[in-house]
């Protein structure tokens, strides 16, 4: 077998991480030896890999659901926002500088194709099947000509297309028969069918529009997934929801102690890796929720000021919020702290940023004795080492150079009273020290809080895995997919007018 599909997308949060992480997990319990590919990500959530290259943490996770360990194959191209207009290029893990849209979108992309299907090739040649996913929606017409992650892929490489829709969203007839009207007659000539996302209710009363959608194209639908709370892996491009609100909190078992512990997460411009709180909202009787106002802060019991890919424009947010002033009383009560990457690098004394926001000197917030430097050279490194007295693996993802003048060392970072600072992302992962933290925290709060013996967020996340590849086995017409991944889309499919605008 070497077989590929690409999943794509009626739209950005369609589903297609899931779905492709799904098929990865049902395809390796078959006995397939799989790996998933994106050719470009836009994310700030991203992972390092064992040779020290920079990927979208989706991609991390789908390759866990393939059992592999990922590379920068899987991911070559990721685009990481410095605000509105502007993106750091990674290209096959490591930054090549920053670019405006219409720079990258002006011809930039475009040259990238051959380094992206380079880079599928040679997945294809130790892999028995490859499951790509797109980005977006296929139909950006706009995008078309200079698009290397969607159906240029797909046409590069010869791969069938499936597209997924969440019907949760409304209008889910209108975007599949949209997607493919407004795609060339050799784009569509690969988009083999559809897969709904999200269904609630019967499925006997969607039959008649399923049956009628492929009277329209000529496609069929592989399977219909029911709506399934908890199913999110990594994200990419935002949270699941609107900040103002949100609130992640384990339903796996009630607290093990007397009381709960609340965290807010200060929701940061250009917040990265905010998943690396899932380890906290795993473990019962954690509270998160991510805000972005002082008064929010009262009744937290831990205060985290996450990654960012702007740290001196989160430093600038949090004073014109006045959550900075709210951090430091914290500080002054003895109150937990957490900082990690950019929010450690902000809780020191002072930066020098001549990289980042080239900002030059910038005073922060003073609460670690901490100096950081932005190098050009942007640190990316697996590191192990040992806090509290566990051991503890995590991975770095920075151009700043902190320069550590006192407290007690912490990692890589350290800690004062209270306070803590890290540049270590997926610290609180590794479950020893995660337990051992929150028992300090417990006890700086005043909290008769008890950390569960037995959670396993490895575990946790191998069962939310194997749900996903339950998910396609259950619901998916796993014949025809097959069939689909190993020879790619059926001959004679119509064309379905109008077609591309010239």
């Amino acid at each position: 077998m070497n077989g590929g599909l690409l999943v794509a997308g009626t739209t950005s949060d369609a589903g297609k991480s899931v779905v492709t992480a799904g098929i990865c997990r049902w395809l390796v319990r078959q006995g397939v030896k799989v790996a998933p590919f994106k050719a470009q990500n836009m994310s700030l959530n991203s992972f390092v890999t064992r040779e020290g290259a920079e990927i979208g943490r989706a991609q991390a996770m789908q390759a866990q659901a393939c059992r592999v360990e990922p590379t920068a194959l899987m991911n070559p191209v990721l685009l990481k926002p410095g605000g509105e207009r502007s993106s750091q290029v990674v290209l096959l893990g490591k930054p090549v500088g920053e670019m405006t849209a219409r720079g990258y979108h002006g011809g930039r992309q475009e040259r990238l194709l051959g380094t992206v299907l380079d880079s599928l090739a040679e997945l294809r040649g130790v892999y028995d099947a490859v499951i790509c996913e797109g980005a977006g929606s296929p139909a950006e017409i706009n995008l078309r000509r200079t698009d290397i992650v969607n159906m240029g892929i797909a046409r590069g490489a010869g791969l069938p297309v499936l597209i997924v829709g969440d019907i949760d969203r409304g209008g889910v007839f209108a975007s599949f028969f949209g997607t493919v009207a407004l795609l060339a007659p050799e784009d569509q000539g690969l988009v083999a069918g559809f897969l709904v996302n999200k269904f609630r209710g019967d499925v006997s009363l969607l039959e008649p529009g399923l049956d009628m959608l492929h009277g329209l194209t000529g496609r069929r639908t592989y399977g219909v997934l029911p709506f399934r709370h908890g199913l999110g892996i990594d994200e990419e491009d935002g949270l699941r929801v609107s900040l103002r609100g949100t609130v992640r909190e384990s339903v796996v078992a009630p607290p093990v102690g007397e009381d709960v512990l609340r965290v807010a997460v200060c929701a940061v411009p250009l917040m990265s890796n905010f998943t690396d709180v899932d380890a906290l909202a795993a473990e019962p009787g954690v509270v998160v929720r991510f805000v972005d106002r002082p008064e929010e802060l009262a009744d937290a019991d831990l205060v985290i000021v996450p990654g960012t890919r702007g740290t001196v424009r989160a430093l600038e947010w949090l004073r014109e919020r006045g959550l900075a002033d709210g951090i430091a009383r914290r500080v002054a009560e003895g109150r937990p702290v957490l900082g990690v990457c950019g929010g450690f690098q902000l809780l020191g004394e002072h930066i020098e940023d001549d990289v980042e926001s080239r900002a030059g000197h910038v005073e922060g917030l003073g609460l670690l004795p901490v100096r950081v430097r932005f190098a050009r050279e942007k640190t990316l490194t697996r590191p192990v080492g040992e806090a509290l007295g566990e051991r503890v693996e995590g991975y770095e993802i920075h151009h700043g150079v902190a320069e550590v003048l006192g407290g007690a060392p912490f990692l890589d970072g350290c800690r004062v009273g209270q306070t803590w600072g890290t540049h270590w992302h997926g610290s609180l992962e590794s479950d020893g020290f995660r337990r051992a933290f929150l028992r300090e925290v417990a006890a700086a709060a005043g909290r008769r809080f008890v950390p569960a013996p037995d959670t396993s967020f490895a575990a946790l996340r191998e069962e939310q895995l194997d749900r996903l590849g339950d998910l396609i086995e259950q619901h998916a017409d796993t014949d025809a997919l097959w069939r689909l991944i190993e020879s790619g889309a059926p001959s004679g499919l119509p064309f379905v007018p109008p077609g591309a605008p010239a």
